[in-house]
């Protein structure tokens, strides 16, 4: 069987993931900007990384932009964001509003946490990062927003990569 990873993000951490998956799978990584149509038929299942940004899929465009070269493959779909894996069901959300629904039975989904650096941001980001904080319920919470963290590690990789594992021994 033969896989490919494509991913987009925004500050790394989507492309870091990807580049770990795509050494221990032996798998090629493609940015989602270099592949697109006739390319995906010859692979038989997808990992596909994307970033949120404000709420929104990196990756949402292409997946409906590829939608009939991908509609009929195995998806391995992994999500990075700052919201906590714990709160699921936003998560989730993401990923129903931002995936064609024809995709959706197809995929297996998995929540990566990511990492933030404020002075890596563009100022458009901390601009909207502050807003949001300033609409934050508490003050905990509007600290949290605000402040650095990188949970990016091999260790969160653990579950997507026994899948895949998996499915290609079958």
């Amino acid at each position: 069987m033969q896989g490919v990873i494509i991913y987009k993000g925004k500050y790394g951490a989507t492309q870091q993931y990807s580049e770990w998956l795509g050494e221990k799978l032996n798998l090629p990584v493609i940015h989602a900007a270099n592949i697109n149509g006739e390319a995906l038929k010859k692979y038989d299942f997808l990992v596909i990384g994307t970033s949120v940004y404000i709420g929104k899929l990196q990756m949402e465009s292409w997946l409906r932009n590829n939608l009939s070269f991908i509609k009929q493959k195995k998806i391995f779909f992994f999500q990075v964001a700052a919201t906590p894996v714990e709160q699921k069901k936003k998560r989730q959300a993401y990923n129903s509003a931002g995936i064609p629904k024809e995709l959706q039975p197809n995929c297996d989904y998995y929540y990566l946490p990511g990492k933030m650096t404020m002075k890596d941001l563009t100022w458009k980001d901390k601009f909207m990062l502050r807003m949001g904080a300033m609409l934050a319920k508490s003050t905990e919470e509007k600290k949290t927003m605000l402040t650095d963290y990188d949970s990016v590690a091999t260790i969160h990789i653990k579950e997507i990569l026994e899948a895949v594992r998996n499915h290609t021994k079958n």
